[in-house]
C-alpha cells in the first residue's frame, strides 16, 4: 500500500477499540481512514484469547478471541479502510503529526485530521510490584504464558503459582490445566476478586484451582530456574501475617496483578491522563484533552468486556470523523463528573451540558470495595438525584454502567459538577 500523507482519521492499534473506531469514522463520513498496527497481523490481543465468551453483547453469540476480530477486520475490509502494519509510532504531536518507522517505508511522517488513540494496554510486571527473590528463569506475566501457549505451542513450565485473580490469571490456570500442568495455587493479595466472577466459577472452581485471598508471595526461591515460592498471608493494610508462610514447590510463577493503559504517545501528544486511571480525560465523545485526538478501550481504562471496548470504539470513530470534517468544532461547555461513595473512577470525566440533546451517554465506573448486597447507582447535582436505579451487588473487577436519559437534559445542564455514587440499600 503506497500511503498518502495526509488522512482524514488514523487510528493507532488494530485491537477491538481500534477496527470498531475505524469502520465507524468510514460510516460516518471519513474519506481516508488509516489504521496503523505495529505487529504484523490486524486482531490486538484478541488473537491470543482462543476461549469463548467474546461477543455476547455485539452478536449476541458467544465467540472466541480470533473469530470476534476476524468480523470487524472483515468489515474493515470491505467499507474501505485502510492498513499500515509491522509500523511502529513513534511520537504523535499535538498538531496530530505522526512519526513513523517501518521495514517498507523506513522512517517517515504524515499528518491526520483527527487521531484516534486505541494502544490498549500492559502487564504489571514483578519489578513494578517488587517481589523479592532472586531472579531466576520462569517468571512471567499471565499475557506472555497465553500468547506462548496459545500462538507460539510453547509451554512455560509444567507446574504453577499464579500471583493475581485478574481475568487473564485465571484463564490461563484453565488452560494451563488443559494442556496437563499442575497449577498448585492462585493467590490474590486483595480480600475479594479482582477479575469476572464467572472466570472464577469457570477456571477454578470448576477445575478444583485453589484460590488464597489476601495472600502474597514473600519471595521466589532458585537461581536458575523457579524452585518454589514462599507465600504470606496479609492483613487488610497489606502487612504479612507473621506465621502464615508456606513454601510451594512450582517451577514457574505467573503474574496476573493488573493493566496498565499504554499512553506513552498521549504523553507526547499533550494529552491530560488521569492519575487515577492512568488513560486520558476523556468526554462523552471520547475526545480528549487534545482537540482532535480521541481515545478508545482499554487505552482509557480498563475494561472486563470487550463488546464495551468495540462500542467506545463505535463513539470515538464516530466523532472523530465529525471533527475531520469539521462538524463539531465548537467549544463546548462542560459538567465535571466526579467519583463519590465507593467509587473510583468515572468515565467518561466531563459531559458536555447539552450532550443529552443528541440522546443516551452511558457512564462506565468502577467500584473500590465489593458490596455483596442490594445496592443504589446514583448521579446526583449538588440540589438534586438526576438517576438512582438498583443493582443487585457491585465489585471492582466488574464494571458498573448507568445511563444518562435526553429526559434529564435540563437537571445536567443546570448542575455545577455530578457526582456518582454507589452505596448499599441500606443506607439510603
Amino acid at each position: 500500500m503506497q500511503h498518502k500523507e495526509i488522512y482524514d482519521v488514523v487510528v493507532i492499534g488494530a485491537g477491538p477499540g481500534g477496527l470498531a473506531a475505524a469502520i465507524e469514522a468510514k460510516k460516518a463520513g471519513a474519506r481516508d481512514v488509516l489504521v496503523i498496527e505495529r505487529d504484523v497481523e490486524l486482531g490486538g490481543i484478541l488473537l491470543q484469547c482462543i476461549h469463548n465468551g467474546f461477543g455476547l453483547q455485539t452478536f449476541k453469540e458467544d465467540l472466541p478471541g480470533p473469530e470476534y476480530a476476524q468480523r470487524f477486520i472483515n468489515e474493515a475490509r470491505a467499507v474501505g479502510v485502510e492498513f499500515l502494519l509491522d509500523t511502529m509510532v513513534m511520537d504523535l504531536t499535538p498538531q496530530r503529526r505522526l512519526h513513523l518507522s517501518s521495514r517498507q517505508y523506513g522512517y517517515f511522517t504524515l499528518d491526520a485530521r483527527a487521531v484516534v488513540l486505541a494502544m490498549g494496554c500492559r502487564e504489571r510486571t514483578r519489578a513494578q510490584i517488587r517481589i523479592p527473590g532472586m531472579r531466576p528463569n520462569g517468571v512471567f506475566t499471565a499475557g506472555t504464558a497465553q500468547r506462548w501457549v496459545n500462538v507460539e505451542g510453547y509451554m512455560p513450565g509444567k507446574n504453577f503459582v499464579i500471583l493475581g485473580s485478574g481475568d487473564i490469571g485465571m484463564i490461563m490456570a484453565r488452560r494451563l490445566t488443559f494442556e496437563g500442568a499442575k497449577v498448585s495455587r492462585v493467590l490474590e493479595i486483595q480480600s475479594y476478586l479482582s477479575g469476572l466472577s464467572r472466570n472464577y466459577v469457570q477456571c477454578l472452581q470448576d477445575w478444583d484451582i485453589p484460590l488464597q485471598l489476601q495472600h502474597t508471595i514473600k519471595r521466589v526461591i532458585g537461581k536458575n530456574r523457579v524452585e518454589a515460592v514462599e507465600t504470606v498471608a496479609v492483613d487488610d493494610h497489606w502487612n504479612f501475617v507473621p506465621g502464615s508462610e508456606e513454601i510451594i514447590p512450582c517451577d514457574t510463577l505467573l503474574l496476573s496483578v493488573g493493566l496498565i493503559p499504554e499512553n506513552e504517545l498521549s504523553k507526547k501528544a499533550g494529552v491530560m491522563l488521569d492519575p487515577v486511571t492512568s488513560g486520558p480525560f476523556v468526554d462523552e465523545r471520547f475526545q480528549t484533552s487534545v482537540p482532535g485526538i480521541f481515545a478508545a478501550g482499554n487505552v482509557v481504562h480498563v475494561y472486563d468486556l470487550v463488546d464495551y471496548v468495540s462500542v467506545a470504539g463505535n463513539t470515538a470513530g464516530t466523532h472523530a470523523a465529525r471533527y475531520a470534517l469539521d462538524e463539531s468544532e465548537v467549544e463546548a461547555d462542560y459538567v465535571p463528573l466526579k467519583a463519590g461513595k465507593n467509587v473510583r473512577y468515572v468515565v467518561p470525566h466531563k459531559l458536555d451540558r447539552n450532550a443529552l440533546e443528541a440522546g443516551d451517554v452511558q457512564l462506565q465506573l468502577r467500584v473500590t470495595q465489593p458490596i455483596e448486597e442490594d445496592v443504589w447507582l446514583e448521579v446526583r447535582s449538588e440540589s438534586a438525584s438526576i438517576v438512582r436505579r438498583s443493582e443487585r451487588y457491585a465489585r471492582p473487577g466488574e464494571m458498573v454502567t448507568i445511563l444518562l436519559k435526553p429526559g434529564m437534559a435540563e437537571a445536567v445542564r443546570k448542575a455545577e459538577s455530578l457526582t456518582v455514587d454507589v452505596y448499599p440499600k441500606a443506607e439510603a
